[in-house]
C-alpha cells in the first residue's frame, strides 16, 4: 500500500541530547522564541499532530488542531472526552493510515512532536525532521531524543 501521509518530526534537544528533564517534562530552558514561532507556524499548516501523553503543544492554536495522542489505554482509536480535536490512538491497534482515515483524512501531513516512543515509531517514514539543539542547556538524567540517532 502506498503511503499517503507525509511525516515531519519536530524536536529541540539539550546539548546532551535530551528532549525533557528527569520528570519527562520539557523545561523552559529548552524554549526559545524563534524556535517556538517556527514550531507554531509549522503545526498550523499540518493536517494532524501526533504525540505521546506527556508531550503537548502548549501553543495558542493547540485547541483547534487535530491531534492523535498516542496511548496504550485504548484498543485502537477513541475520541478524547475532554477535547473535541484530540483522539486517543494506540498504534498497536490501528495504523497511522487507519487512524487518519477515521479522522476523515486520506492524505496529508502529520507532525510528530514527541516523546521518544513517538519519534521512534516513525523512524522509517520521516520526510523531514527538524532538530534544534540548545547548545548551552544540559539536562542530566533527562529523557533522550530517541533510542536511535536521528542526526548528529
Amino acid at each position: 500500500m502506498a503511503r499517503t501521509f507525509r511525516i515531519e518530526g519536530y524536536a529541540i534537544v539539550s546539548s546532551d541530547g535530551m528532549i525533557a528533564d528527569e520528570n519527562c517534562l520539557m523545561p523552559n530552558a529548552l524554549k526559545f522564541e524563534a524556535d517556538q514561532e517556527f514550531f507554531d507556524a509549522a503545526l498550523d499548516r499540518v493536517d494532524v499532530v501526533a504525540h505521546g501523553r506527556k508531550s503537548h503543544e502548549g501553543q495558542a492554536n493547540s485547541h483547534i488542531r487535530r491531534r492523535l495522542l498516542m496511548t496504550r489505554c485504548v484498543a485502537s482509536l477513541e475520541r478524547d472526552q475532554n477535547s473535541e480535536n484530540v483522539w486517543l490512538w494506540n498504534p498497536a491497534g490501528a495504523s497511522l493510515d487507519d487512524a487518519c482515515g477515521l479522522l476523515g483524512l486520506s492524505r496529508g501531513t502529520v507532525a510528530i512532536i514527541g516523546g521518544t516512543s513517538a519519534y521512534d515509531l516513525f523512524l522509517d517514514r520521516y520526510a523531514e525532521f527538524h532538530l534544534c539543539r540548545a547548545g548551552r542547556v544540559c539536562l542530566p538524567r533527562g529523557t533522550p531524543e530517541t533510542r536511535y540517532v536521528l542526526s548528529r
